[in-house]
């Protein structure tokens, strides 16, 4: 093996997914190692998250915050919440009508966001029944678990 096909092989190696290669031919030997770069994974020991499969949805009632925030009676509203950490869209993909709206009715089952996690795009469903009165997120923002997505006047 010569300096330059050395040189091609480093740099097929940089633009791929692969880690390290070993190469044997008679006497010679060559080992490629990509740069270790820092990388910072979450790994969570919860249940593996299955595509499509509604989440259940935790519902309370509205914080002080979103109390004053708003224009109409918030006493009796009631709060969508993300059931997991991931990236929220309104669409189910780019060419889909919105999933839900304010205005809207819900009623339990029908789905009113996806949440991304983990490259598995999760629906989530409602568990009541009402009118959105107000959407908390802005369309593919990250959310945290338990972070108020939407606000439900109950019916």
């Amino acid at each position: 093996m010569d300096f330059k096909q050395i040189q091609e092989l480093i740099k097929i190696i940089n633009k791929s997914n692969i880690g390290e290669i070993s190469i044997e031919e008679n006497d010679f030997k060559i080992k490629i190692k990509q740069k270790e770069e820092h990388v910072t994974q979450v790994v969570s020991s919860a249940a593996p998250v299955v595509q499509s499969v509604a989440a259940p949805v935790q519902i309370s009632a509205a914080s002080e915050k979103s109390k004053s925030s708003s224009d109409t009676k918030t006493d009796n509203l009631l709060t969508i919440k993300s059931p997991m950490i991931g990236t929220f869209y309104r669409r189910s993909s780019p060419d889909k009508p919105l999933l839900a709206e304010v205005g809207d009715e819900v009623a339990p089952g029908k789905i009113v966001c996806i949440i991304e996690a983990m490259k598995l795009f999760n629906e989530i469903e409602s568990e009541v029944s009402g009118r959105i009165v107000k959407i908390l997120v802005d369309d593919a923002s990250p959310v945290e678990y338990d972070q108020p997505l939407f606000l439900v006047e109950p019916n």
